[in-house]
């Protein structure tokens, strides 16, 4: 029974600190919402004295959501679904969570598995927490029974691989670097051989911080990808992009532009304690119908959470019936 016990708070761990740190959203969110008589003259009805949450107004609930950074397309869909079906009366917050479990889910989900050892590209722009990301992805998929190995393909900027190695360190996991101003498709080469004499899977690639107007790093980006593909099917098999929450939108059209050339397939969404601005996740689901695979959480190198879009809404609803 030791086991189930342990897979439980583990469990419970990592939703408790999604929870925390969907606080600030939480917050910003159900400013919306009161608690009292129902307000269904908000929707075009007459009041019933029924005890139930309430909306002040579909404006009040719009702006709410677009604070939130859920962004226009998804707030739009949410606040069409509960003028749709709501009745007088109604109990709101239900409509509201649903809609946004529906946008979530609705994301494609990863891509399936090819060859081995898998190959995960780490995109992003410098500033992000593309680094950390990865020693928390790291340390979170050892966690999982994976033996991961970091390469550092980011070649050009020394501190990104001592900083890099540091975490991998902690981890305690592979880790491949190279000298400075190597080819980074090379280190990337070497990753993949190491990988398969040493049995460890997946590897995961730390590249340099790109701006999407910065041509030569994307060229760079794209023999990364060549390479890959050269030696094991179907690689790079994943391409993640690490986005900052707090900068919202700003997030959104990054990962338009990475899409467009670098072949973003999932999102690590990083700072989400900071911010209210949690509800980017839905903007993204929304409007890029990109799957969020894994949240940061905090500072620490557990403060990496696997992403569950049913999760997600339960914390985000949790104690607010």
């Amino acid at each position: 029974m030791g086991w189930h016990r342990s897979l439980y708070t583990f469990v419970v761990s990592f939703f408790d600190r999604l929870k925390s740190s969907l606080q600030k959203t939480k917050d910003q969110l159900f400013g919306a919402f009161d608690e009292g008589t129902a307000a269904p003259e908000a929707l075009g009805g007459t009041a019933t004295g029924t005890a139930t949450r309430r909306i002040e107004s579909l404006d009040a609930l719009e702006e709410a959501l677009i604070t939130c950074d859920v962004g226009v397309a998804a707030t739009d869909r949410i606040v069409e679904a509960v003028k749709r079906k709501a009745r007088r009366g109604d109990d709101l917050l239900p409509l509201v969570r649903a809609e946004i479990l529906a946008i979530l889910e609705g994301a494609a989900p990863p891509p399936a598995q090819g060859g081995t050892p898998r190959v995960v590209l780490i995109v992003g722009v410098n500033g992000t927490g593309k680094t950390t990301s990865i020693g928390k992805l790291a340390n979170l998929l050892k966690q999982q029974g994976a033996k991961p190995l970091v390469c550092a393909a980011d070649t050009f900027r020394a501190a990104a691989v001592e900083q890099l190695e540091v975490w991998t360190r902690r981890a305690e996991v592979g880790f491949v670097r190279a000298q400075p101003n190597s080819d980074p498709a090379a280190v990337v080469f070497d990753a993949i051989q190491a990988a398969r004499a040493r049995q460890l899977d997946p590897v995961l690639v730390d590249t340099a911080g790109r701006l999407h107007t910065r041509v030569n790093l994307m060229n760079e980006l794209e023999k990364i990808k060549r390479i890959a593909s050269r030696e094991v099917d179907g690689a790079p098999h994943e391409v993640l992009l690490v986005l900052d929450a707090t900068v919202g939108q700003n997030g959104v059209q990054q990962a338009r532009e990475f899409m467009k050339v670098s072949g973003v397939n999932g999102i690590i969404l990083t700072k989400l304690d900071g911010t209210a601005k949690g509800g980017v996740a839905v903007a993204i689901a929304q409007d890029l119908r990109l799957p969020i695979r894994y949240v940061g959480t905090g500072e620490q190198i557990d403060d990496l959470v696997p992403f569950s879009p049913r999760e997600y809404v339960d914390a985000l609803f949790e104690e607010a019936w």
